[in-house]
């Protein structure tokens, strides 16, 4: 398993890495949105569409998202749109987790499909916008997510004793969400120390303040462990472990992208008030 997980991991970075750095924006654009016809095609899966229903929803996304990309929509400024997003998140989060696994599948079966594409759609939309504001702001919010995956993970291990979510996801605690948040806050920290007047979220959110920074690095941290949650919860719903099989030893792409479904579109929305 480690072995498969190294080399699909390595192969990944041998694609992403040259279109993340190249200087237009194009191939990015465009190996991120096969990413998100994959992940439509996990989430039709997930709620309940056959192998050719599934099949036509990724490809449909993909077709939408291209004809917006090539009208111009990606240089739009979607600052409402942002807001929007982070609103449903956020009810979303206190909406789901509430209602927990069983509530799921009560929901109307049109609005888990769609809403979750239309959620998917946004994710895309902002790390996209989010490569053109700048390298560095990219990074720094990728950083800060995997950070607080790294962290809440060895923190939970070392330190869990209570558990966050035991009916959704019975291996994260809140010593490891904590441990989390105090990764994020280091990495924060060593970073604006490091480049403090640079075009990094954390820059960005510091130039509004220290108390505004912090809560709002409290808020993405939080939202994104809500990310991992919430698709724990779909899959169990669907009786799942994996999104799918896609990627051989990390399982499916909502699977690796589940917490930045919700941060990316916030980190945008924080950054546009």
């Amino acid at each position: 398993m480690l072995k498969q997980r190294v080399i699909t991991a390595l192969l990944l970075l041998a694609v992403l890495l040259p279109a993340l750095f190249y200087p237009s924006i194009e191939p990015f654009a465009g190996l991120t949105l096969l990413l998100i016809v994959a992940g439509s095609w996990e989430w039709a899966r997930l709620n309940g569409c056959g192998p050719r229903a599934s099949l036509a929803i990724g490809a449909g996304m993909g077709g939408l998202m291209a004809l917006f990309w090539l009208g111009g929509g990606l240089a739009m400024s979607l600052r409402p749109l942002w807001l929007l997003v982070g609103a449903l998140w956020v009810l979303l989060a206190v909406a789901m987790l509430a209602r927990g696994v069983a509530g799921w599948s009560a929901w109307p079966g049109f609005l888990r499909l769609w809403g979750g594409l239309f959620l998917m759609a946004c994710a895309w939309l902002a790390l996209v916008q989010a490569r053109m504001v700048g390298l560095g702001f990219l990074l720094s919010v990728l950083l800060l997510v995997w950070m607080a995956d790294i962290a809440a993970y060895f923190g939970g291990k070392s330190f869990g004793r209570r558990k966050l979510a035991p009916a959704i996801s019975p291996g994260k605690s809140w010593e490891g969400a904590i441990s989390g948040l105090v990764g994020v806050m280091l990495l924060a920290g060593v970073w604006l120390w490091v480049d403090g007047q640079g075009e990094s979220l954390y820059a960005r959110l510091w130039a509004l303040g220290p108390v505004l920074a912090v809560l709002s690095l409290v808020f993405l941290s939080a939202m994104s462990v809500v990310g991992d949650l919430v698709e724990s919860l779909v899959k169990r719903s669907a009786g799942v472990k994996d999104s799918s099989a896609l990627l051989p030893g990390h399982g499916g792409v909502l699977d690796r992208v589940d917490a930045l479904l919700p941060v990316l579109p916030l980190a945008m929305m924080l950054i546009t008030i």
